[in-house]
C-alpha cells in the first residue's frame, strides 16, 4: 500500500503494555509481508486471535484446468450469468488460472455472509460489476460499490454485506503474490507520482471500526492450499480496538482512473491500475481517441510471444468487437494474433472518444480455461476474424 492509516485506539508505543479499561492487556498482533521485510500493520485486539474453539472437517475447494480446450482464441459468454452459487465461497466460479493468478466471476443467491472468510493463499482484487454493500474485516468498515476494485491482503478476515435490491455481479482475481500500485507511477517513498492516472486522494482505506466484543460462535473459513478449513472461535475478529500501518484492504474506482491519450494509438501499459507478480490489471475507460490527422482508433494487430490478454467487458460498446456484451470475457492466447474484427478499423476511422468500461488481465504465464468455463465457450469465436 501507498500511505500509513490508522485507525481506532492504538498504544503510543509499538510492542509496550496497552492496557483495557479492566487492567489487562489488549493482544498485539503484527500481520506483516515478505517475513519482517514488507509492509505491516499492528492490530490491537480484546480476546486472543489465537484461542480457537473447533476445527471443522477440511472442505476441497479449487478447479481443474480444462486441458482439453487447447489454444484458441476464446470467448467466455457470461452475461447472462445470474446467480452462481448460494453464497459467497460457492458463487466463486474461477473461469481460468495459472500458477501465479486465477479469475472468475461471483453473484451469491446470499447478499449477506453469515460467516467470514480467510484467504491465506493470496491477495484478492474484487471488482463489483454491479451491486452495493460494505467489506466488514478487522481493519473496519468499507463501503464499496458498483465499479469498485477492492483490493484484499491475503489473511485479511472479512465478510461482505450486499445490498438486497438490485443487481449483484462481481468479478473475482485471486493472485499468489501481492496486489500493488505500479511502480513506475511511484516516486524513491512510494508516493504515486503527478503523472500517474490515479493518486492517494482516490484510494479509499476503512472508514471506521466495526468492533464486536460480544462473545459467541463465529466461523471463518480458511482457504489454503485448495481446501476450506472451518475454525470456530467464541470471539468475533472483529474485536479490534485501534491498529496502524501500510497493510490494509482498500477500494479503487474505475470511474477515478484517468486514461492517458496520445496522437497515434497507445498501447495497453498506459491502461495499467495494477502490478502482482505474473500479470498486470488494466482499465479501460471513456477517453478520447487518438488525434493524428490520419489515426486509427481501432488497435492494430497483436502477436503476444510471451503473454496471455483478458479483457472483462463491463460497460459501453467495444469498437473492435463484434458480438460481445456487457460481462463477456475474450481470452487471446499467446502464440496466436489478434486484433480488431473485419470492418472495426474502417469503421473507427474518425471517430473521436468511446464509452467503453472493461478490466483487462496480461498474465506472464499461459493461462488455461477451467472446466467450470466450458459451459460458456463461444464455438464461433476463433473463427470469427473470417470476413
Amino acid at each position: 500500500m501507498a500511505y500509513y492509516y490508522r485507525l481506532g485506539k492504538i498504544s503510543p508505543k509499538r510492542h509496550t503494555q496497552f492496557r483495557q479499561p479492566d487492567g489487562s492487556l489488549y493482544k498485539e498482533e503484527l500481520v506483516s509481508s515478505k517475513g519482517f521485510s514488507g509492509i505491516y500493520s499492528n492490530l490491537y485486539h480484546q480476546y486472543n486471535p489465537n484461542e480457537v474453539k473447533s476445527i471443522g472437517k477440511a472442505i476441497p475447494y479449487s478447479w481443474k484446468p480444462a486441458k482439453e480446450h487447447g489454444l484458441q482464441q476464446t470467448h467466455l459468454k457470461t452475461s447472462g450469468v445470474e446467480v452462481t452459487g448460494e453464497d459467497y465461497l460457492s458463487a466463486r466460479r474461477i473461469l481460468m488460472m495459472n500458477s501465479d493468478v486465477m479469475m472468475g466471476i461471483c453473484t451469491p443467491k446470499k447478499r449477506k455472509m453469515d460467516f467470514f472468510f480467510k484467504n491465506a493463499d493470496g491477495d484478492e482484487l474484487i471488482y463489483v460489476h454491479d451491486g452495493e454493500g460494505v467489506l466488514y474485516s478487522q481493519f473496519g468498515k468499507l463501503s464499496v460499490k458498483k465499479g469498485d476494485y477492492i483490493m484484499i491482503p491475503r489473511t485479511t478476515i472479512y465478510r461482505f454485506e450486499f445490498k438486497e435490491e438490485g443487481p449483484l455481479r462481481l468479478l473475482v482475481i485471486e493472485s499468489h503474490g501481492p496486489i500493488e500500485t505500479v511502480k513506475r507511477y511511484r516516486n524513491e517513498v512510494g508516493q504515486l507520482l503527478e503523472h500517474s492516472p490515479y493518486c492517494e486522494r482516490d484510494i479509499r482505506p476503512p472508514e471506521e471500526l466495526e468492533v464486536e466484543s460480544e462473545k459467541g460462535d463465529y466461523l471463518v473459513y480458511i482457504k489454503k492450499k485448495g481446501m476450506l478449513y472451518p475454525y470456530s472461535y467464541e470471539h468475533s475478529p472483529l474485536d479490534i480496538v485501534g491498529w496502524d500501518g501500510y497493510l490494509y484492504p482498500y477500494a479503487l474506482s474505475i470511474f477515478d482512473f484517468e486514461p492517458i491519450t496520445g496522437r497515434i494509438h497507445q498501447p495497453p501499459p498506459v491502461h495499467q491500475t495494477f502490478q502482482a507478480w505474473g500479470f498486470v490489471i488494466c482499465s479501460f475507460v471513456p477517453r478520447l481517441f487518438d488525434y493524428h490527422p490520419l489515426a486509427i482508433p481501432a488497435p492494430y494487430n497483436h502477436s503476444n510471444i510471451d503473454s496471455d490478454e483478458v479483457l472483462y467487458y463491463a460497460e459501453g460498446e467495444f469498437m473492435s468487437r463484434k458480438g460481445i456484451d456487457r460481462g463477456s470475457f475474450t481470452i487471446h492466447m499467446g502464440g496466436l494474433p489478434h486484433g480488431p474484427h473485419p470492418g472495426t478499423v474502417e469503421k473507427s476511422i474518425g471517430a473521436k472518444s468511446t464509452e467503453e468500461y472493461a478490466v483487462m488481465l496480461d498474465t506472464f504465464k499461459s493461462l488455461e480455461i477451467t472446466t467450470d468455463a466450458l459451459e460458456f465457450v463461444d464455438d464461433n469465436y476463433p473463427m470469427s476474424w473470417t470476413e
